[in-house]
């Protein structure tokens, strides 16, 4: 404890030296090496002979090729700190993505009024807004313009539905579109999904068919008109590992394993995304009384249930409220539906159930024309992915905003 301040100091230093060579002995030279062990020796030395001034020398002269024992780094250029900078930002996002939040397009109009789909009005080329209007709709609201063409005769290919093979497709859950498929071609990409594109011509387009031996002849024009995005929102796939999900609020859950959409959706309505209102939890029992839904029996009270079932703004004043399941009019549609009859009542099964077996309901606020819960049954606890948080983009519907 009587050691002077300068020779703990050197033996420090020595110590310092003989871990740098222990830590970069791989990128060291053998002669480099030997150098610092010798200035190591050195000082050493000069503190043993406690000699101040050979000490101060010493440890100059280990500090000195320490540092310069390693080939100098060249900085990065202006290309390479913003590659770097570009992917640390891409990292992050998917991060975030994975793990906290997932951006999710609304495809359908099942949410409306309280959230958009996609909608598409029929209007001519030739009636369309110039072009700073129609890049000012883009921006403010989702809006683009679209014109399709036929380039050659098709011939279409025909799903096992006996209709037109039009499938529906997502990537990352931002852009929803969907694609004819073709006997003799590779299949055309729709600029939307197969509802709002037959809103815009593609309905008129596979009728003529019909006229032609099934071949979609070259000129046939396919969609035509503009096309207004659904909704941007942010999920939140966090909060479901701390909280149990809560009856009357708006959530995204897979479709993956859930019979009844598969069935009435074909393949690819069995591994997509829905959004809906979670209106049952485990162990409810619901039944509707138009225009109420009810829960184990008495008139959920939930806000955004009852602002469904009274048509609060802003839903129009003729809205229906939870109304009924629609019954098929086709004769050889024998799927199940849940909710068809006054009195049916779907009952979830509740906390004795299985982890990740547990039942939950999901209705579209648009219940009129909503294929949910009614219709498919309930929505399994493995599917959640989480409640819906913010409402991203476009930002003039209204909508703009947390999500309630």
């Amino acid at each position: 404890m009587f050691t002077a301040a300068w020779k703990k100091n050197a033996k420090i230093l020595a110590k310092g030296g003989r871990k740098f060579v222990n830590y970069k002995r791989d990128l060291l030279s053998d002669e480099r090496i030997a150098e610092i062990e010798s200035r190591r020796k050195d000082l050493l030395d000069a503190v043993k002979a406690n000699d101040r001034e050979k000490t101060d020398e010493a440890s100059k002269q280990l500090r000195g090729t320490c540092e310069n024992s390693l080939p100098r780094e060249k900085p990065q250029d202006w290309f390479q700190e913003n590659v770097e900078v570009m992917f640390v930002a891409i990292v992050i996002a998917l991060g975030l993505r994975a793990y906290y939040l997932q951006p999710f397009r609304i495809p359908t109009g099942s949410m409306q009024p309280t959230l958009n789909g996609i909608v598409g009005t029929p209007i001519k080329k030739d009636d369309w807004p110039s072009f700073p209007v129609r890049a000012w709709e883009y921006v403010t609201k989702g809006r683009s313009y679209v014109k399709l063409v036929n380039d050659k005769d098709r011939r279409l290919a025909i799903s096992p539905k006996g209709r037109a093979d039009v499938r529906d497709t997502q990537w990352m859950h931002f852009f929803s579109r969907a694609q004819i498929h073709f006997l003799d071609s590779k299949p055309l990409r729709l600029p939307a999904p197969a509802g709002p594109s037959s809103q815009v011509g593609l309905q008129d387009a596979i009728a003529t068919v019909r006229q032609t031996g099934g071949v979609l002849k070259a000129g046939t024009v396919i969609v035509e008109g503009s096309i207004d995005s659904g909704d941007l929102v942010l999920v939140d796939k966090f909060s479901y590992h701390f909280r149990k999900p809560e009856r009357g609020e708006v959530f995204v859950f897979e479709t993956l394993g859930i019979k009844g959409i598969k069935e009435r959706s074909g393949p690819q309505g069995g591994g997509s995304h829905y959004i809906k209102r979670l209106v049952g939890v485990p162990g409810d029992a619901l039944s509707i009384q138009t225009p109420n839904l009810l829960v184990n029996g008495k008139i959920a009270k939930e806000s955004g249930i009852q602002k469904v079932a009274e048509g609060e703004p802003p839903f129009k004043s003729e809205h229906p409220g939870y109304v009924l399941a629609r019954r098929s009019s086709d004769p050889s549609d024998t799927h199940r539906i849940y909710l068809q009859d006054t009195g049916d009542v779907l009952r979830l099964k509740g906390e004795n159930a299985k982890p990740g077996m547990r039942e939950y309901v999901a209705m579209g606020d648009n219940t009129a024309n909503s294929l949910d819960s009614r219709y498919w049954g309930t929505v399994k606890e493995y599917n959640l992915v989480g409640p819906a948080l913010f409402s991203l983009w476009p930002i003039t519907t209204g909508h703009w905003g947390f999500i309630k």
